[in-house]
């Protein structure tokens, strides 16, 4: 990749940056919102709102993949910037619920930056480079992740909430911009790299299992989400702040470590790795349901921030093995529409297991969930010829 290439990246992960920044930091604000400029109190409608961009970026994202394809990488993701400030100006100006639904489903239908950025990520590198880059983009959401609740939570104090859209439609607004002045993409001899550890030129995996894979580790990962704070409140002498911390610790590990185990491991693609660390995750969440301390908590929290890391490394070695330029939107748009519906169906099953089962339920489904995902991943790769050797 020249130096040109990587400082064009980096253009394209601080612009997705500022979009998730917006579009990850308002959801905690949602009940404010709803109670103080809505003058809604129906509480059930926060869990609903959170996840409608969720959805509707699951059934739009292959469709907008296909466009990418079509149209262009640099276009799709311009759109997508576009279509997150529209999105966020309407939330803005919402004076009832059906506005602000609306335009939370707008948000999630014209959206989409983070499968837009990757596929045009993917006209610049390839291979290894590729999986790189996805692990940094990966980061730049977690950072957002972090951050974002934490900023806006500052200017919430003196601006209503749903205002504060009308200040954010600028970021994305600001990212189209930057994107725009990017000239095109140029190939580079290189790029049509193919890891060496595939057979016949073919990935190791296919693709609708790689997109299985991510749906289970999504899954495993975002049941705990919900439940997560009033569980760790229940250990003990634990604050709601010191249980927002430990919430965002396998997050903070990521940003900590990705770079540095990217180095180490990422040359791989490896379906053997990626098992380890589902099953270093099956054993964290575990580890989370079975817990009785803080100091416990704190280590298992600290265990799924490193096969978190793991797992997504992992996984985007095998996504950059099922790249080329030409399906590049096709892929990642089936891969984030794959992510969104493991969010959703997360979100429901760990509602329905802790109405049920208790609020350890959500941390042993997703190690169950795990569990699974590992033994037929060690399973397959133990039945499979060992033609890459030939």
């Amino acid at each position: 990749m020249t130096v040109s290439q990587r400082r064009m990246v980096r253009v394209v992960m601080f612009c997705h940056f500022i979009a998730a920044f917006a579009a990850l930091g308002m959801p905690p604000f949602f009940a404010l919102i709803l109670s103080k400029s809505l003058h809604n109190s129906n509480a059930y409608l926060v869990g609903w709102f959170y996840v409608v961009p969720t959805l509707f970026t699951a059934l739009s994202s292959p469709w907008w993949g296909l466009f990418a394809d079509r149209v262009g990488k640099k276009t799709s993701l311009l759109r997508a910037q576009l279509g997150l400030s529209a999105s966020f100006l309407l939330a803005g100006f919402s004076n009832d619920t059906e506005l602000f639904f609306l335009a939370l489903a707008l948000q999630g239908m014209l959206g989409g930056t983070f499968a837009a950025s990757n596929a045009y990520l993917a006209t610049m590198s390839s291979g290894p480079a590729l999986a790189r880059s996805l692990t940094l983009m990966q980061g730049s959401a977690r950072a957002a992740l972090v951050v974002a609740p934490a900023v806006l939570g500052l200017f919430a104090a003196s601006v209503s909430p749903i205002e504060l859209y009308r200040y954010l439609a600028l970021l994305p607004l600001a990212a189209a911009l930057l994107l725009w002045l990017l000239p095109e993409p140029a190939k580079t001899v290189g790029d049509d790299y193919r890891p060496k550890n595939t057979a016949a030129g073919q990935p190791l995996l296919p693709a609708n299992t790689v997109y299985a894979l991510q749906f289970a580790f999504v899954f495993a990962t975002v049941a705990t989400f919900p439940y997560f704070i009033p569980y760790a409140q229940g250990l003990g002498s634990v604050s709601v702040e010191l249980a927002g911390l430990l919430f965002g610790v396998p997050n903070l590990l990521y940003l900590v470590t990705a770079g540095v185990l990217t180095g180490r491991f990422g040359q791989r693609v490896s379906p053997a790795g990626l098992a380890w660390m589902f099953l270093l995750m099956a054993v964290a969440l575990f580890g989370q349901a079975q817990t009785q301390s803080l100091a416990g908590l704190i280590q298992w929290r600290m265990l799924m921030g490193l096969a978190m890391t793991g797992g997504f490394i992992a996984l985007h070695a095998l996504v950059a093995a099922l790249i080329h330029e030409s399906n590049a939107g096709r892929t990642f748009g089936w891969l984030e529409s794959g992510s969104k519906w493991g969010a959703v169906a997360a979100g429901l099953a760990a509602g329905a297991m802790v109405d049920g089962f208790g609020p350890q339920a959500p941390f042993l489904l997703g190690a169950g969930i795990m569990t699974a995902a590992a033994t037929w991943l060690a399973i397959s790769n133990c039945c499979r010829p060992c033609t890459e050797n030939i």
